[in-house]
């Protein structure tokens, strides 16, 4: 099964990609993973990502192909993946459709985690974590025992400085300028499903198994 997972920044994607993961047993392939361990490992294309990475630029679309189809042609792929954070542009969409194409393979599914803007911040702006053991809380829905102190170590427990409101708008109003143009292509190909993020975790999992099942069983 190959599947693409996309959403907003704090919609859950990295924890319903684990359990796709472990249901389907494919791997779940992050860029951000591939540029931290090609960067480790001073490959070629990890060192032209880095030096885009450390002057706070994007990395150009070429670089991240070539990653990430290098990625795809390992051996734990050949029976499917999960892509998360790929693709982020008609290019780099295009150049995966290509290379799917020439293996006479497609996608079988792309799942869109929709969830409001507001939600979103509500729910990213009342995350803490411990600065010692790194137990995540929040303030509203999981808050720790005693207020600012971490229930399993007592250490400090702090809000990161990327989920204040003002990076969070920010990044949201990226998020929605460059997938627009994705979700429309995905829409026009007739294989975008949308899941309702607001849900409760197991029941976001639920309805994404519900829509691969369909979808891997045309």
């Amino acid at each position: 099964m190959k599947i693409v997972l996309m959403g907003p920044p704090g919609a859950g994607k990295g924890t319903q990609a684990k359990s796709i993961s472990l249901r389907y047993s494919i791997p779940h392939i992050s860029t951000g993973d591939i540029f931290r361990k090609n960067i480790s490992n001073n490959t070629e294309l990890g060192l032209k990502a880095k030096s885009f990475i450390e002057n706070g630029d994007l990395v150009p679309d070429e670089i991240t192909i070539a990653l990430l189809l290098d990625r795809l042609n390992q051996e734990d792929c050949l029976d499917g993946f999960l892509l998360d954070g790929f693709p982020r542009s008609i290019g780099q969409a295009e150049a995966l459709d290509k290379y799917l194409l020439e293996r006479k393979q497609h996608l079988d599914a792309v799942l869109l985690i929709t969830v409001p803007s507001e939600f979103i911040i509500d729910r990213m702006t009342g995350r803490r974590s411990c600065i010692s053991c790194g137990a995540s809380y929040h303030i509203r829905y999981n808050p720790p025992f005693t207020s600012g102190k971490c229930d399993i170590c007592g250490c400090d427990i702090i809000q990161r400085k990327d989920d204040t409101e003002e990076v969070l708008r920010e990044r949201l109003e990226v998020y929605q300028s460059q997938t627009r143009p994705l979700i429309d292509y995905y829409k026009s190909m007739g294989i975008l499903k949308e899941v309702d993020g607001t849900q409760s975790i197991n029941a976001v999992f639920e309805n994404m198994t519900r829509i691969l099942g369909s979808a891997y069983n045309k």
